[in-house]
């Protein structure tokens, strides 16, 4: 069973707001974020896959998170990231940032952040809280989708 809610949009920053419960204890979510073999298991959209060899992290405050998503039909077809983390509380929160080259409608050198926010839930479940942003409006719902698509993934592999 999982709990989702409606997506927020603030004009300034077209901020996406996203809450998820999953059924799984915090620090069971906390490791499908954070160790390399789980997050290549879920990571991406459905249709896209991230190949383990391309996961690479370093999770601490000023370490990394590198990995390149892949279309499954057209494996030329590659989304890499590169970011960074500002913050991590283990088990709690992780803040990460990236900047963006290349993106439409977001002038190069835009920072985008990412903050997860991990609390436990009666039942041993999670109730993840995540914000990113800034996006352009029409990029906005593809990151919603992209997200609820791989959430899917990860509540399988929660389920095993």
């Amino acid at each position: 069973m999982r709990e989702d809610s409606s997506m927020t949009d603030t004009q300034a920053t077209q901020e996406l707001v996203m809450t998820r419960v999953f059924d799984a204890p915090r620090e069971l979510v906390w490791r499908a974020f954070t160790d390399p073999d789980q997050f290549a298991e879920w990571f991406a959209p459905v249709g896209w896959s991230v190949p383990r060899d391309t996961v690479d992290m370093d999770v601490r405050v000023g370490g990394h998170q590198r990995f390149v998503m892949v279309n499954d039909e057209d494996p030329a077809m590659t989304s890499p990231a590169d970011g960074t983390f500002a913050e991590v509380v283990e088990h709690e929160l992780l803040v990460g940032y990236e900047e963006a080259h290349g993106v439409p409608g977001v002038p190069d050198g835009t920072r985008f952040t990412l903050r997860m926010e991990f609390h436990a839930e009666p039942g041993d479940r999670t109730r993840l809280v995540l914000r990113q942003g800034p996006f352009a409006p029409e990029m906005r719902s593809g990151a919603e989708q992209g997200w609820g698509s791989s959430f899917t993934k990860l509540d399988a592999l929660l389920a095993r």
